[in-house]
C-alpha cells in the first residue's frame, strides 16, 4: 500500500506536467482531487492496512494528498497568469469575448405601488407626512380614543419594547394613525395629509397575513368637511388607481376613531366573475380624538381613512400570497 502511494503520486506529477491549458487542468483536479477522485478512493485503503501499520500510512497518504494539492495550485497559477513555460498554455478568461451586459435593477413592487399612491393623492391636494415607526401608547392607541379595555391593545397582539404595564410603554407602531395624532398637535388645520409607512402585528404568517406590512393613511380636516367628502374622495382614488368603471361601496363598520366609520370595497374581476373585495376601513373622525389633540369638535369636522398597501397591490396586479412580496425572489419581482 506503501508503494501504491508513491505510484499515485508520480501519476499525478506526470499528468500534470502534460496540462497546457484550463480545461485540462480541470480534467486534472476531478481526477484527483474530486469528491470520486483518486485521493479519495487512497484513502480508504486504510481499512486493508494492519493495524499497527494505519498511523504510518495515514501520515504518508496525507502528505501525499497536501503534495498533489500544491502542485495543481502551483500549475493553476502559472496557467492563470501566462507564466507557464508550455507554449500551448493559454488564459483562463479569453477577454477578447464579448462581456455580459449588467441587469438593471428595478424599484420593488411595494414602492412602486407607494409611488402611485403618493401621486394619486398628491394630485388630489394632499400632503405626504412621515412619523416614527416606534411609537408609545399614548399615540398609538389612548389619543386614537382606543380604550384600555379594547382588543386591539391586548399586548399579545402588539410587539411591546417596553414593559406593557409601565407608564406609556413603547412599542412598534400597529398603525400609521398615529402620524395623524402627531401632525394635528403640531398643526393648526386645515389639514390635508396622506402616510405612508410600516406597521407591526404579531400575525401568524400565511398568504393574506404577515407580521409587517405597509398602510396608508388619510385625513383631512377642516370646517364643514362630511361624509359625503369622504365616499367622493375615495371613489375618486378608485378610479384613478383602478380605472374609471371600479366600483366602489362603503359598508358600515365600527372604528374606535371614527363616528361613523365604513369599510371600503371595490368590485373587482379576478377570472371567477365580478366579486366586492375590502381593501379598507374609513370614517369621520371621533370628536374624542379632536379633544386629545386640542381640536375643537364644535368647529371642525374631517375624515379618515387606512388602506393596506400590499392588499392594494395584490389585488391590481393579482398576486395571490402576500409572503411573495417579501422573500425577494427575483423571478417573481421581475414580473413587474
Amino acid at each position: 500500500m506503501m508503494n501504491k502511494i508513491d505510484e499515485l503520486v508520480n501519476d499525478a506529477e506526470q499528468d500534470l506536467a502534460a496540462v497546457s491549458d484550463g480545461a485540462e487542468l480541470e480534467q486534472f483536479r476531478i481526477k484527483y482531487l474530486g469528491t470520486k477522485g483518486s485521493l479519495k478512493q487512497m484513502m480508504s485503503w486504510i481499512k486493508d492496512i494492519p493495524g499497527d501499520q494505519k498511523r504510518e500510512f495515514g501520515q504518508k497518504a496525507n502528505a501525499a494528498r497536501q503534495q498533489i494539492q500544491a502542485a495543481f495550485d502551483n500549475r493553476k497559477s502559472n496557467l492563470g497568469s501566462g507564466t507557464s513555460s508550455s507554449k500551448k498554455s493559454k488564459p483562463l478568461i479569453d477577454v477578447t469575448e464579448p462581456g455580459l451586459p449588467p441587469r438593471m435593477g428595478r424599484k420593488h413592487i411595494i414602492s412602486q405601488t407607494i409611488d402611485e399612491l403618493l401621486e394619486v393623492f398628491g394630485r388630489m391636494g394632499f400632503d405626504v407626512e412621515t412619523g416614527p415607526e416606534t411609537e408609545d401608547e399614548y399615540h398609538n392607541f389612548v389619543a386614537l380614543n382606543i380604550p384600555e379595555q379594547h382588543p386591539a391593545r391586548d399586548p399579545l397582539d402588539n410587539f411591546y419594547l417596553t414593559d406593557p404595564n409601565g407608564k406609556n410603554p413603547y412599542l412598534m407602531r400597529s398603525q400609521t394613525s398615529t402620524v395623524q395624532i402627531r401632525v394635528m398637535e403640531e398643526t393648526e388645520p386645515p389639514i390635508r395629509i396622506v402616510s405612508t409607512g410600516r406597521v407591526y402585528r404579531p400575525d401568524e404568517h400565511d398568504a393574506t397575513h404577515y407580521s409587517m406590512f405597509h398602510q396608508i393613511e388619510g385625513l383631512y380636516v377642516d370646517k364643514n368637511v362630511s361624509m359625503s367628502d369622504l365616499k367622493t374622495t375615495l371613489l375618486q382614488f378608485a378610479h384613478a388607481y383602478w380605472g374609471p368603471d371600479t366600483e366602489v361601496k362603503l359598508v358600515p363598520s365600527y372604528f374606535p376613531f371614527t363616528e361613523p366609520s365604513a369599510e371600503l370595497y371595490i368590485k373587482m374581476d379576478f377570472g371567477k366573475g365580478p366579486e366586492w373585495m375590502e381593501v379598507g376601513g374609513c370614517g369621520m373622525v371621533d370628536p374624542a380624538v379632536f379633544e386629545a389633540v386640542g381640536y375643537d369638535p364644535e368647529k371642525w369636522t374631517g375624515f379618515a381613512f387606512g388602506l393596506g398597501i400590499e392588499r392594494l397591490a395584490m389585488r391590481k396586479y393579482n398576486i395571490s400570497d402576500i409572503r411573495w412580496l417579501f422573500e425577494n425572489d427575483v423571478r417573481f419581482l421581475r414580473q413587474f
